[in-house]
């Protein structure tokens, strides 16, 4: 992973630097390498999600996608979809700061991705030189001359890729055609402990076997993996609530560890890289995997693989449920239902470094305090009627612009109750049951709206997928999300995590250890 920063100090007042650069769409106007640019699908340009499709004055073509926006912190992350260069899984964080003697004002502008190692020299130098100082010495020129002067004479130029070893353009899906590594040892199966379903039913359907491992074919990576995350899906998947795994078969979803051995035509993983995934199709429980190559991300040198496969699919899920199924703003007032869970606990600290008025519940007061020190400004005990009377107190009752609930049969009705007038309920689990049968003109007494999102709708591709985890892994890094250790079972006691599970025994993430 390459890391690249670089900071300084311009001579505008940050005010007047930060209302240009929260504008996702206005790089053409200051950046000299950018000829144009527009913002796809006519969002405005400071949504989170947005997408800038531009192209430089050489004629390159790139996109990238808006992560978050923070006006508090004058702070934008972004990431890239679409480049003429080989910068695989690049993120990108601006943080403006004053400078509070001169009026100026202080930038750093920071960056992550994966290269080829042979062009990781030139590369750095072109992000951090050609992309980033020459891009503040253009902000500056702009906002102290007039635009018609703004790249008159001695503007700076950003070195292209013709100074680079040649390279094809790489859309985010990784469909790159430049040679790619041998493949390294691992031409045989293996043989690795996993756990096994023979048919769906109880925690006592999880059996400890050996299994064969297949070597990896074209485009696939296998891992050995260091933990397995377990997650709500997948006691449906064991119970066959989720028709995602006919017996006999392994199940799980999301597991770290280091990459074994590679494929041919794999470029963007090496042997001995640190991976994480979470994602279809199952088959996570095991200690090692063959998978296809574009669903692995690489990890984070600032995180560790046991919190990796404890938090990617719940980080995600979180990042989803936030900005992209309901996209929260300041001053929104959310309920956030099983708040010491592992999807909740990452709700209610996001969704707090964003602004929102964050209402948590919980079932005991030991989770209460958990709730408090996540962020919560307000917990409750229970879901019943005394749920719904709190929540109108606290609202002065208006009710929650929007509720996120992973409970199901015993929190929906009252759900329903709490919300305010156009508020939208959020049902992203049912750990309590399904929901059953309603009649939909219920809602209409508030004209409320109700959704129930499919983790594999905003995971299905690489680009998806990447940009997911880049958002999530960003938030971490920037010290909006707090990670915790998670609770650890041996791979081979997989039920008695299953039944902790079931019975609201933990808190927190879980994993497997190998």
């Amino acid at each position: 992973m390459v890391r690249v920063l670089r900071s300084g100090v311009i001579d505008v007042p940050l005010e007047d630097a930060w209302r240009v650069l929260r504008d996702f769409n206005s790089h053409d106007r200051w950046h000299p390498a950018i000829a144009a640019s527009e913002i796809e699908d006519g969002l405005p340009p400071d949504t989170v999600g947005a997408v800038r499709a531009f192209s430089l004055a050489d004629g390159g073509r790139l996109r990238e996608q808006l992560l978050r926006l923070n006006d508090r912190d004058h702070e934008l992350t972004y990431c890239l979809l679409e480049a003429p260069l080989p910068l695989f899984g690049y993120v990108a964080t601006i943080r403006l700061r004053p400078v509070t003697d001169t009026g100026q004002t202080f930038w750093r502008w920071q960056s992550s991705f994966s290269a080829p190692r042979d062009q990781v020299a030139a590369l750095t130098d072109l992000v951090g030189n050609g992309i980033y100082q020459a891009g503040m010495q253009g902000l500056e020129r702009s906002l102290r001359r007039p635009a018609s002067e703004a790249y008159a004479d001695g503007a700076p130029q950003v070195q292209r890729a013709s100074a680079l070893a040649p390279v094809q353009a790489i859309p985010a899906a990784a469909e790159a055609r430049m040679d790619p590594p041998a493949p390294a040892s691992g031409r045989q199966a293996l043989k690795a402990g996993a756990i096994v379903m023979e048919r769906h039913g109880g925690p006592e359907v999880l059996e400890f076997r050996q299994i064969e491992v297949p070597a990896p074919g074209p485009g696939e990576v296998r891992i050995r993996q260091s933990f397995v995350g377990v997650n709500y899906i997948d006691v449906y998947c064991r119970t066959g609530y989720f028709d995602l795994l006919r017996p006999p078969g392994v199940p799980g979803m999301e597991a770290a560890g280091t990459v074994e051995s590679v494929g041919a035509g794999v470029t963007h993983l090496s042997p001995g890289d640190r991976v994480a995934y979470a994602c279809g199709p199952v088959g996570s429980y095991a200690a090692c995997r063959t998978m296809d190559a574009e669903l692995v991300m690489p990890i984070p040198p600032h995180i560790g693989e046991d919190v990796a496969a404890a938090s990617l699919l719940k980080g995600v899920t979180a990042g989803f449920l936030l900005h992209d199924v309901h996209r929260v703003t300041a001053g929104d007032t959310l309920v956030i239902h099983a708040a010491a869970g592992g999807v909740g606990s990452l709700l209610v600290q996001w969704a707090r470094s964003i602004g929102a008025h964050v209402i948590a519940t919980v079932s005991t007061h030991d989770k209460a305090q958990i709730a408090r020190r996540l962020g919560a400004h307000d917990v409750i005990i229970g879901r019943g009627e005394e749920f719904v009377e709190a929540v109108m107190e606290i609202t002065r009752g208006k009710g929650a612009d929007v509720i996120y609930d992973a409970i199901g049969k015993d929190s929906f009705d009252a759900s329903i109750a709490a919300l305010a007038i156009r508020g939208h309920l959020i049902s992203f689990g049912q750990a309590s049951g399904p929901i059953g049968a309603r009649d939909i003109g219920a809602l209409t007494s508030r004209s409320v709206t109700l959704s129930r999102p499919n983790y594999g709708h905003y995971t299905d591709t690489r680009a998806l997928m990447t940009m997911q985890s880049q958002r999530l892994f960003a938030a971490v890094e920037a010290g909006y999300l707090q990670l915790a250790t998670p609770t650890v079972y041996p791979l081979a006691e997989a039920a008695r995590a299953h039944a902790d599970l079931e019975n609201s025994r933990t808190t927190g993430s879980m994993v497997l250890a190998v």
